[in-house]
């Protein structure tokens, strides 16, 4: 007996990927989304290209001066640029939050299909392990690791990561309990073919697309926990930028200067919106219940 050949699946593949394609440029409300995430994107990537002030500059004739032509977004507590500020504060804010999920669907993942494909004492394992996470609240669990590694940056994408990990673990060990029961994968195991390959060929690809929605839902949340460790003084540390410190810094001058809180604010709340549609748009695009 000989596997049946995967090569004629390519097609349908192709056709399943352009009919997602087609439906998520039909959705408006995910394309408003991508667009939002692209332009904050690109204003990261090419801040250092960018013709603008240093954000860590000061000018101390210039404290807390409204938006005007000389400063687009008006000026901070010691007279640094705050649109600067904010374009070089979205690099640590999407690098927080696509390190992060990186980070929780690295660790979470095999886990996740470890304990769904192989069941017995080890799922018990991992299961326990992961509802332990899950009865403590995600942001108090960021917290508690953040403030036990130190604070900076890179802690905080690597508290906030773990933090977000059994969520990764619990969704993946659900679709796969689901595939592996599939005639393909019964197939895949009664010729002899090793674990390995049987979850890396045929049940990963099919769990793929819930973790792809999953991953681009947490962003949104793991850029809120990054800008709150900031705000509390675990994440970016000054005088580097991040829209979480900017609103720390900006908190104790609301009526003297409203625009310092009000576009970091702004901005998380506009890439945290823009991630939330493009997710919900994948997700209906994914959906292979949906015509």
């Amino acid at each position: 007996m000989t596997m049946p050949q995967t090569m004629p699946m390519a097609p349908q593949q192709s056709r399943s990927n352009n009919r997602a394609w087609k439906k998520l440029k039909a959705n408006k409300s995910a394309l408003a989304g991508l667009i939002i995430i692209s332009i904050f994107l690109i204003l990261a990537l090419a801040a250092p290209l960018l013709p603008i002030a240093d954000p860590v500059a000061t000018s101390w004739s210039a404290i807390r001066k409204a938006p005007s032509a000389a400063h687009w977004l008006g000026t901070d507590d010691i007279g640094r640029d705050i649109l600067s500020r904010m374009i070089w504060g979205a690099r640590a804010s999407l690098m927080a939050g696509v390190f992060s999920v990186g980070i929780a669907v690295a660790v979470g993942v095999p886990l996740g299909l470890i304990a769904g494909y192989f069941g017995g004492w080890i799922d018990i394992v991992i299961s326990r392990i992961t509802e332990a996470f899950l009865a403590m609240p995600f942001l108090i669990t960021a917290i508690a690791l953040a403030a036990f590694l130190g604070p900076s940056l890179g802690n905080a994408m690597i508290a906030i990561g773990f933090s977000a990990m059994p969520l990764f673990v619990r969704l993946t060990r659900g679709q796969v309990l689901t595939v592996k029961t599939e005639d393909y994968v019964e197939g895949a195991r009664s010729v002899g073919l090793s674990h390995y390959r049987i979850i890396t060929r045929y049940v990963l690809p099919n769990v793929f697309s819930p973790l792809l929605v999953q991953a681009s839902l947490t962003i949104a949340t793991a850029i809120i926990a990054e800008a709150s460790l900031s705000f509390l003084g675990l994440g970016q540390q000054p005088p580097a930028p991040s829209w979480g410190s900017m609103l720390n810094v900006a908190k104790n001058f609301l009526s003297q200067a409203p625009w310092m809180a009000m576009w970091p604010g702004a901005a998380i709340f506009l890439v945290v919106i823009g991630f939330n549609l493009l997710g919900d748009g994948l997700r209906d695009a994914l959906d292979p219940r949906e015509a």
